[in-house]
């Protein structure tokens, strides 16, 4: 019993990291759907969100099943119940990315980006699919010290999130109200994948020591390095 026990928490896990793959590369193919302006790329997306969501709904129900047929303690109580937060931190990437999506299709046959704002908007995308990338990899390996460099990674999307804005607030663009709200929506969408990514890792940190990823010290720069 005990081994079937922790099979069906392994495979918890392996849900999850199925999840975080599933939204990483969707919001790799929206972005390409957004910047060249493709349709049909952009309904594929907007379609799989709903494997997504049925994997988050299966998680959820064996994660329940778990909680009343074993009553863990300790250690295994806070898998369960940390697994059910990061599934509901994944669900909503992967909703962020079919906004992304969405917002495709609605422009559609012209791209909501800019030309001026592509590169830009490619590095977002680009970092959130490397950040939920590494999310995956924190959950598989339960690595703490990669965890924790998430946040620190996080901070380049806050800079490229600042960078649009101060695009948008500058004197001289010339692309009008609608696209400005597109890129504004496009920019926090992004910076919420971020976030998401950032907020998986640190539950692993609290499923690994039991403390919350704030409270445990960082090792800083070695002096004279």
């Amino acid at each position: 019993m005990r081994d079937a026990y922790h099979e069906e928490l392994d495979s918890i896990g392996e849900g999850l990291v199925e999840m975080a793959r599933l939204v990483g590369s969707a919001i790799g193919r929206a972005t390409t759907a957004m910047l060249d302006a493709d349709l049909k790329l952009a309904e594929s997306v907007i379609a799989a969100d709903q494997k997504v969501d049925d994997l988050q709904h299966e998680l959820e129900a064996r994660a329940i099943a778990l909680l009343a047929r074993q009553q863990p303690v300790a250690t295994d109580l806070r898998i369960v119940v940390t697994s059910l937060r990061m599934s509901a931190d994944l669900e909503r990437s992967g909703d962020l990315a079919q906004h992304v999506a969405k917002l495709a299709r609605l422009r559609f046959p012209q791209s909501a980006v800019p030309h001026d704002l592509h590169a830009t908007i490619l590095e977002m995308g680009q970092l959130a699919q490397r950040l939920m990338a590494k999310a995956a990899e924190v959950i598989v390996t339960k690595d703490v010290d990669l965890a924790l460099q998430l946040e620190q990674d996080d901070d380049e999307m806050d800079l490229l999130h600042r960078a649009l804005f101060q695009h948008l607030m500058d004197d001289r663009w010339k692309h009008g109200i609608e696209t400005a709200v597109d890129v504004t929506l496009l920019g926090r969408y992004y910076e919420r994948f971020a976030d998401h990514a950032v907020s998986v890792a640190k539950r692993v940190v609290y499923l690994v020591t039991g403390e919350h990823a704030d409270e445990i010290q960082q090792p800083g720069p070695v002096e004279g390095a």
